[in-house]
């Protein structure tokens, strides 16, 4: 039924969004260092990147698939080099006043939606979660089921991302100025450490 493979789809999505990584730290990292906004263009590019996967595994784009897996591992230094660099330019911003931080960020939310695309899409190792988990659930095999599962997929993502720049945006509005600056340090180092990790191999 097209209701039970998009709840599926809804799930899916949950479930490849909720765990802490990279990607969500770098949510986490921009909602701090820039608002609300910007950590939800962070999140629309992440849930269009895992619906983009969710699509080739539903559709059956073996082609694709083994292309993006051999390449898996310049994907992954690209993104990982990529991360290390937003983890410095964190650092540069650790002490600079929320309103300086947020300056021109209605202009820089696209940029920031196609940045978590393209690193999003830098860790082919998803691809291998969708058709693992496509397969076991047997749903996107059913007529139109597909189409449904990535809408599924792409809302449940979003709505997690949508709830964790919510509580990061609220409770960082709660917090004293050296508190603030303890957790501006904790994530630009995170998001630094998980840059060398990748380009390292570690991940």
């Amino acid at each position: 039924m097209p209701g039970s493979v998009f709840l599926a789809g809804i799930i899916l999505g949950l479930s490849i969004a909720a765990p802490v990584g990279p990607m969500g730290l770098l949510c986490i990292n921009q909602t701090i260092q820039r608002g609300l906004f910007a950590g939800l263009a962070i999140g629309a590019g992440i849930a269009t990147g895992d619906a983009a996967y969710g699509a080739i595994a539903a559709f059956g784009f073996t082609a694709v698939t083994s292309l993006l897996i051999a390449y898996a591992l310049p994907l992954r230094l690209i993104g990982g080099a990529f991360l290390l660099w937003l983890g410095i330019q964190s650092f540069r911003m650790i002490g600079q006043p929320r309103i300086a931080r947020s300056a021109g960020e209605g202009r820089g939310l696209a940029a920031s939606y196609a940045m978590a695309v393209g690193l999003t899409l830098t860790n082919p190792a998803t691809i291998v979660s969708f058709i693992a988990a496509f397969t076991a659930l047997g749903l996107a095999t059913q007529q139109g089921g597909a189409l449904v599962m990535v809408g599924g997929v792409f809302l449940g993502s979003a709505a997690w991302w949508v709830i964790l720049c919510s509580f990061v945006a609220l409770g960082s509005r709660a917090v004293t100025p050296a508190l603030m600056r303890w957790i501006d340090i904790l994530s630009a180092a995170f998001l630094t450490g998980f840059g060398l990790a990748a380009l390292l191999g570690l991940l």
